[in-house]
């Protein structure tokens, strides 16, 4: 089973190692993945904290984290950041794609995540 965990550490490889293969399509590679580990964190939360909630759309997620968090910075940072990756996901002829720094950030965000469910559902 894949965890968030080696999702996000295949994003980081996409960014720190980029094939050649995947020329121009790493960024929005690692993004997907990126986001995908912040989804598959919330079902965590949700399932241990809300069950039920991991139903509801991303957005409507993301507006209860700040009451299952208890973190206002992190709950932010996370709708943030998920906004960015799935805006990284798609392609716009009009819009570059995501430099690796901002990928970096929004994975370090990611990890953040993780980190505090964990915490969470441990107990």
């Amino acid at each position: 089973m894949i965890t968030p965990e080696d999702l996000l550490g295949e994003a980081r490889q996409l960014v720190d190692r980029p094939s050649t293969e995947l020329a121009g399509l790493w960024p929005r590679a690692a993004a997907l993945a990126a986001r995908r580990a912040l989804e598959e964190t919330l079902d965590a939360l949700w399932k241990h904290r809300a069950p039920g909630l991991e139903r509801a759309s991303a957005r409507a997620q993301l507006a209860c984290l700040r009451t299952f968090l208890r973190d206002d910075e992190l709950a932010g940072d996370v709708t943030f950041a998920w906004s960015a990756l799935s805006d990284a996901c798609h392609h716009h002829d009009y819009e570059l794609t995501p430099t690796s720094a901002e990928l970096q950030g929004s994975f370090d965000v990611v990890a953040r995540l993780i980190g505090r469910v964990t915490s969470l559902t441990s107990s």
